[in-house]
């Protein structure tokens, strides 16, 4: 028989004519709202916030892939199911955008005042806050819409205050002089998360301090230094007290170069002996290390570098000079007055912050802080965030992870939550001018708790915005508040993003979280790898290696976008991303395309009735091996997707779908349903293509969303309507978001018919490879023996199987005459011994090969043996390149993986052209 193409399915699949339409659908019929009528556990996961001036990235399409697959399938499993979306105001970044915009217009925001600046910042997030999450709608996510937070809406602005006020009023938040993190460009305190540590090449600096005895400057202490702007700002010179040359110094005072102040030479077990000369210029004011060591030997800060960047007036002549330059011009004085000893190259790493990448300049400032504590104290923050995970009450998948988190808590410290900005959540705290109290209130004060006045002052700065984003998973569901939300889906299911923000966001939300509902704000923490580019470097703005994703979407799809960004790598790994990955991808789209457009138009051809399809649900009798094959394997598929999704391992799930989808259906089962529908022989192979295409769209859904759907609703809509699929909702139209995931509670598992057909495939691939290694055209049909080994009791069955399955082998292997035997008889009455040909052994068959008259066998000989020779010298050469230490640990790793991949392709090469041989 013939069949003619699905009506309405063109030849190959337009992503352009499906996804916007299906969207829009899926938005219309309400799908993406939790389910109100299910007894079954909740599901939530919180959509991390992007930042509202954000766009869409690789990074964002890799976590929103993941997110939105888990959501689905446990949608289709029946849980009521919430993905709620939200932005984070982005302090820092929003800020600066606007500051740019200001700027080039000649102005800056404290011309305008704060209360304008702020007015202008919400603008421009009115006019570009909602641009990331239409673009991330084109990846066909399915949160729900209505439910999205910003960081700075009423109930989350809520939320931040009473976690301020409650940790205020315990004495866990408090305000303090300590050094921290500034950042002259964006002109904030940073957090230590904030920072970014990057290696280059810099000088250091050997300068003698005359020791101020000494009246002729003979002796003198030599330090080391890569700052010697600061040293402008030196209170003292420390050596280690057991070092042995400096043993005599300490007590007695040197002169700082420049300056003409004397300091004292303390002593301090934080010293380093190994380190440069072992005395360590004491700078209090401008770095951590020096700042503890003025603490505990009483030494004056003095701050010599300013919040702009610029030397202040304790810098002396240097004053209002930039920091960099003065640098240049202090080493310049110091050559000249003969105290710089040597200058030697190094190459260490430099603090930047994380959004302009400007250097960071650790100075001391008043700012706000909260007392997480240890993680050897049970109460404290970081002791119940500490435990949360070491007695798993929270997953960390993968477990590599829970290691990390924890060795990062256990040397924790407080966390600065101010930041010198306007734009943000302002610190709830306001100072009395009239009795000089501080009173942190939830609603904004009008007069003084203390004494009545109405002279108050709000706090100038804002907080962290890792501090709201810190209470998203309960804020965002109602917190403070006993909402219908948080009741349901709080603790959350899963928390999933990337690794790198594992500490600036996750311990933080668990130590926020227990602190303020007294439970984890999730069960599960999955983190994904980076996305790096064909080469394996990070993608960069700087580098010019990124891709847009929505550009990416144009040209292949988003389904195979999605395809492409999560299969092929395990949680947590670093993933890359390429042309040719995006191809596979959307090859594997339209082979899906195909392999349905195939079934629907056998499913509506005018040769088979409907009644043939009956039974496609359940298959309740399958008399035929090969469907016997095809749904055994594909309830061990499903028991296998599920599994991998259970752990979160969702590139295996869809590394299986696909060798499944593209092997054993499209290139075995439908080629063998289509011998058997062309003979007519039953039973009909219908029922079972049907069955199976539909079962493997619903497990490819939540992976390649908008392909499966399109072409479940066309299969669905030519089925008779007792047999469609049963939806998970009581009503409404019909969708396969809403039909069950497909379950192996009762596997029908054959395993005597998947060896029986993989002996049957085995031996078309040997002959097929024969066929094209000797260069047999493809309509040259060949004599074929094939005899069955084995024991007497088995030798029958295995007969009896290839016999069965004969007009497979000879259709799909090009064979005509076919002879198959058993191991003890001969050749068949009436037929002649094969002539010279090849041997193929496929344990337990043995398949010989006529190949006189076919193809030269003595010119293929020698074509084969130099093929071999070749084979074997390259074999040797990436054998020994492989093999080399040297190379490995000088090549980069994708080189090493390349060739190892070659020294395998090499490999079964050789050994096939030994074989043929």
């Amino acid at each position: 028989m013939t069949s003619t193409p699905a009506a309405d399915m063109p030849r190959a699949y337009n992503a352009a004519d499906v996804e916007q339409r299906i969207y829009q659908d899926w938005l219309d019929q309400g799908l993406f709202a939790p389910r109100q009528d299910s007894d079954q556990t909740p599901y939530c996961i919180i959509m991390p916030p992007p930042n509202v001036t954000g766009e869409l990235h690789l990074g964002h399409a890799l976590e929103k892939s993941l997110e939105d697959a888990l959501i689905r399938w446990r949608r289709m499993c029946g849980n009521p199911t919430l993905w709620l979306p939200g932005t984070d105001h982005a302090g820092i970044a929003t800020q600066w955008a606007v500051e740019r915009e200001l700027a080039a217009q000649g102005q800056d925001r404290h011309q305008l005042g704060r209360e304008k600046f702020v007015e202008l910042v919400w603008e421009h997030v009115r006019k570009v806050g909602g641009i990331i999450h239409e673009q991330s709608r084109r990846l066909g996510i399915s949160a729900d819409w209505d439910r999205h937070r910003f960081t700075l809406d009423p109930g989350p602005s809520k939320a931040v205050r009473t976690t301020f006020v409650n940790l205020y009023n315990k004495g866990r938040i408090y305000r303090h002089e300590r050094i921290i993190n500034w950042c002259p460009r964006c002109a904030t305190a940073l957090s230590d998360l904030e920072v970014s540590y990057q290696e280059q090449d810099d000088k250091l600096y050997f300068i003698r301090y005359p020791l101020a005895e000494s009246g002729d400057g003979a002796d003198s202490i030599t330090v080391a230094t890569t700052r010697p702007e600061t040293m402008l700002g030196d209170s003292g010179v420390a050596v280690h007290p057991e070092d042995p040359r400096y043993r005599d110094a300490v007590g007695h005072r040197v002169v700082l170069p420049i300056m003409g102040r004397p300091i004292p030479v303390v002593a301090d077990e934080a010293i380093q002996p190994e380190f440069g000369t072992g005395a360590l210029k004491v700078t209090p004011g401008h770095d951590p290390v020096d700042f503890e060591i003025g603490q505990r030997q009483g030494l004056e800060i003095i701050t010599v570098i300013g919040l702009d960047g610029n030397m202040t007036a304790a810098a002396g002549k240097y004053a209002g000079m930039e920091r960099f330059q003065t640098r240049e011009a202090v080493v310049a004085e110091l050559e000249s007055l003969g105290l710089l000893e040597k200058v030697e190259d190094l190459r260490h790493s430099v603090g930047h912050c994380q959004r302009c990448d400007a250097v960071v300049e650790p100075l001391v400032s008043l700012q706000w802080f909260i007392n997480v504590g240890s993680h050897q104290d049970p109460d404290s923050m970081a002791g119940r965030a500490h435990a949360a995970v070491q007695n798993g009450e929270i997953q960390i998948v993968p477990e590599r992870f829970g290691r990390v988190y924890l060795n990062w808590l256990e040397n924790i410290r407080d966390w600065c939550i101010s930041r010198q900005l306007w734009w943000g959540h302002r610190i709830p705290v306001w100072y009395c001018d009239g009795c000089g109290q501080a009173s942190a209130s939830i609603e904004d004060l009008e007069s003084c708790p203390s004494c009545g006045s109405a002279e108050l002052r709000q706090d100038p700065d804002v907080l962290d915005t890792w501090f709201s984003s810190g209470l998203w998973p309960h804020s965002t569901l109602g917190w403070p508040e006993n909402t219908e939300d948080l009741q349901r889906f709080y603790p959350t299911a899963v928390l999933e993003c990337g690794y790198d923000i594992l500490f600036f966001w996750v311990a933080r939300m668990i130590m926020l979280g227990i602190e303020n509902t007294g439970q984890v704000p999730f069960r599960t923490v999955f983190l994904h790898g980076l996305i790096r580019d064909a080469s394996g470097a990070k993608m960069s703005k700087t580098r010019g290696n990124t891709l847009d994703p929505l550009e990416l979407v144009e040209r292949y799809g988003t389904d195979a976008l999605r395809f492409a960004l999560t299969t092929g790598t395990a949680p947590g790994n670093d993933m890359r991303i390429t042309d040719g990955k995006l191809e596979a991808a959307r090859n594997f789209a339209n082979k899906i395309w195909n392999a349905a457009r195939y079934v629907i138009s056998i499913v509506e051809s005018q040769e088979q009735s409907q009644s043939r399809v009956e039974g496609w649900r359940d298959l309740p009798n399958l008399k035929h091996r090969e469907d016997r094959w095809i749904v055994s394997l594909l309830d061990r598929l499903t028991a296998e997707v599920n599994q991998s999704l259970e752990s979160f391992e969702l590139g295996e799930a869809q590394q299986r779908l696909y060798e499944f989808f593209w092997n054993d259906f499209c290139d075995w089962y439908i080629e063998m349903a289509k011998i058997r529908l062309r003979s007519g022989a039953g039973p009909s192979p219908l029922p079972t293509l049907v069955h199976v295409l539909e079962r493997t769209l619903r497990l490819m859904h939540p992976f390649m969303p908008f392909i499966t759907e399109e072409i479940w609703r066309k299969l669905i809509a030519r089925l008779p309507r007792e047999e469609q699929v049963e939806q998970q909702e009581s009503s409404g139209p019909e969708s396969i978001m809403v039909a069950g995931y497909p379950q192996a509670a009762s596997p029908r598992i054959d395993s005597q018919a998947e060896q029986e057909i993989a002996l049957v495939i085995q031996a078309i691939r040997a002959v097929r490879n024969t066929r094209s290694q000797l260069r047999i055209p493809a309509g040259q049909q060949l004599e074929a023996v094939i005899e069955a080994n084995g024991s007497p009791g088995t030798v029958n069955t295995i007969k009896g199987a290839i016999e069965e399955e004969a007009a497979v082998i000879r259709s799909l292997s090009r064979v005509e005459p076919l002879h198959i035997l058993a191991s003890d008889s001969g050749i068949e009455a009436g037929t002649e011994k094969p002539s010279r040909g090849i041997t193929l052994v496929v344990n337990p068959l043995v398949i010989r090969l006529t190949l006189e008259g076919v193809v030269d066998l003595s010119a293929e000989e020698g074509r084969l043996k130099g093929e071999l020779d070749a084979s074997l010298k390259n074999l040797q050469r990436v054998e020994a390149l492989v093999s080399n230490p040297n190379f490995r640990a000088k090549a980069k790793p994708e080189v090493v993986d390349n060739e190892e991949e070659r020294l395998g392709s090499l490999r079964e090469e050789t050994q096939r052209l030994e074989e043929i041989l």
